[in-house]
């Protein structure tokens, strides 16, 4: 793996440098921008962005895409994140990155030319129909069925922990299709319209207060057959691509640096008792040095999933890496940051007394969840204990 760009690469990051240097307002370029305060903006940078093929780079040019490298999407979203512009995938941004490539790779051409040039649009919003109360770290053993009638597929069942499924206008459901083979064997992947009649969809709050996840229940849902992805009975490989994809996030590693340097700033320009907390705690110091070093190091395991991907391989347990140790890195940074700040710490969002806009209390509460979804921490052990390490199944 080369850490040094080649001067084309090179080139190409200069570029994206002075276009958002150029192009992207001011008011957007912080890394806490309310959605609601600057949703003309927001749209006005997205088009912009779109108008050159970057909302999704690596994506065919025949599909909206710029035909980029995965290295050069790797560039841009590295510069993106350095220059806290954001990223112009904050609508429908599942979307972007995890179902429009699952349909790239296994839908068909009708469906490609139906949804993906509305999800680069930001047209369209989609979730992920995965968990279910009884399936979650064994997604295999889902048992929301979808049995075949005439020229339809009939969908009863119950999903659950739905992000913005409340929100959305499709759902990529992975549902058993056959139940007298293995549980792996059986599965199949559909695009569920959510306002399919049959489909109902309930809040689930978190304990930071806000409204992502859902459960959702389908009772007698009828879809058309033609809304089969990919080879019927095959969903459970396509959901594993599904889930590499989502593993294999590049953004966060810039992020969470971004959350350490400002929160060594904080300890330097604030005081306590008098006495500026960054030069008087040794064991913050120590923390806080801590904290920037695993940044680096969750820099340096996104960079080898990008080294792979741009040698044409597919990162599977390097993968489960890169999410195992960055979300539990959220919660170590999050966890420093209300420390950090004292009694202020705990303070919410839209307290006017709250640090660094109630950042840190809020990634405290919200960010236990990181090491549940999208696969538990147990799981990703798992797998890299067995595809990586070799290690026998317990």
């Amino acid at each position: 793996m080369d850490f040094r760009f080649t001067p084309q690469e090179e080139t190409f990051r200069q570029e994206v440098h002075d276009f958002i240097d150029k192009e992207c307002p001011k008011e957007l370029r912080g890394g806490d921008v309310s959605f609601f305060e600057q949703a003309g903006n927001l749209f006005s940078w997205r088009k912009k962005v779109a108008e050159r093929g970057w909302v999704a780079p690596a994506w065919p040019k025949e599909y909206g895409g710029a035909g980029m490298s995965i290295m050069e999407q790797f560039i841009y979203s590295m510069e993106t994140a350095r220059m806290r512009a954001p990223a112009p995938i904050f609508i429908g941004a599942l979307a972007v990155a995890v179902i429009g490539p699952t349909i790239i790779i296994y839908g068909t051409e009708e469906q490609k030319k139906k949804h993906i040039p509305k999800i680069l649009a930001g047209e369209e919003m989609w979730c992920q129909g995965f968990s279910e109360p009884g399936s979650g770290s064994d997604l295999a053993s889902v048992q929301t069925r979808a049995v075949k009638d005439g020229d339809d597929y009939v969908i009863n069942g119950q999903k659950i922990w739905t992000t913005l499924a409340h929100m959305s206008q499709y759902m990529l459901l992975l549902a058993r299709t056959d139940p007298d083979v293995p549980k792996h064997k059986g599965l199949s992947y559909f695009i569920v319209p959510m306002n399919s009649p049959g489909v109902t969809v309930r809040p689930l709050m978190n304990m930071a207060g806000t409204h992502e996840f859902n459960e959702v229940f389908f009772d007698n849902v009828r879809i058309p057959a033609q809304n089969l992805v990919g080879e019927e009975h095959r969903g459970w490989y396509q959901a594993v691509t599904t889930l590499d994809i989502e593993r294999s996030n590049i953004g966060s590693a810039v992020g969470q640096q971004q959350n350490v340097e400002d929160l060594i700033k904080f300890a330097r320009d604030n005081q306590s008792d008098g006495v500026v907390r960054i030069k008087s705690d040794p064991a913050l110091r120590t923390e806080l040095a801590e904290r920037y070093l695993e940044t680096e190091v969750a820099m340096s395991l996104s960079s080898r999933v990008v080294s792979m991907q741009s040698k044409g391989m597919i990162p599977n347990y390097e993968a489960s890496a890169v999410k195992l140790y960055s979300m539990e890195l959220n919660q170590r940074i999050a966890n420093t940051g209300v420390r950090l700040m004292g009694l202020y710490g705990p303070l919410a969002r839209g307290s006017r007394l709250s640090p660094m806009k109630g950042r840190m209390s809020y990634a405290y509460i919200r960010n236990v969840a990181n090491t549940i979804e999208g696969g538990t921490s147990e799981v990703q052990r798992n797998i890299v204990a067995q595809r990586g390490l070799g290690l026998p199944r317990e």
